[in-house]
């Protein structure tokens, strides 16, 4: 029981960084090289965050940290900074995880996007204090807004197509503890 524990933990670790890679990999292709005027949502943050409030350990501490600055690397971006701020973002939603489990879909859809939001907005306002040039303000709102619009379907996508589940009170983890 406990090999098929550790063997699930970890294959669900491994298929989340591989979905984070196939995420990247889709923005790397160059399917039109003109600048676009509208951003598509971040569906890694987005990923990320339904991910943590169903099963905070599928996806650790160093596991987001290091795909998350793989990303940022990849996706040149000012190395660190949205990773550093998307981890404390996830470890927040962690720690929130048995106070939202009884809650509906409502009041975990509200916590993600007030977690989402402040990260943008520490990111946007730390990029403005170090001068560094900024897409415009409305292509950044713009993304925010397609990034909380589509987590429902992240979160649909990540239990019925993934099997990842919130726990019910008195089950227990992958590690042997309870939820």
């Amino acid at each position: 029981m406990t090999d098929l524990s550790l063997t699930r933990l970890w294959g669900m670790r491994a298929g989340f960084a591989v979905l984070v890679l196939v995420i990247v990999f889709f923005h790397l292709l160059p399917l039109d090289t003109t600048p676009r005027h509208w951003a598509g949502p971040d569906l890694i943050l987005g990923f990320a965050c339904a991910w943590c409030l169903r099963r905070p350990e599928y996806v650790p501490a160093w596991s987001l940290a290091g795909l998350f600055l793989l990303a940022d690397l990849l996706l040149q971006r000012p190395p660190g900074l949205w990773a550093l701020l998307a981890l404390l973002g996830c470890e927040n939603l962690k720690t929130r995880v048995r106070g939202l489990r009884d809650g509906g879909f409502a009041a975990e859809w509200l916590t993600v996007c007030v977690v989402i939001v402040a990260i943008t907005l520490s990111n946007w306002a730390v990029l403005t204090m170090t001068l560094v040039d900024l897409p415009r303000i409305g292509l950044t709102l713009f993304e925010l807004c397609m990034t909380l619009l589509f987590y429902p379907a992240v979160v649909a996508i990540t239990q019925w197509g993934m099997g990842v589940r919130k726990s019910a009170p008195g089950d227990l983890d992958a590690l042997g503890q309870r939820a």
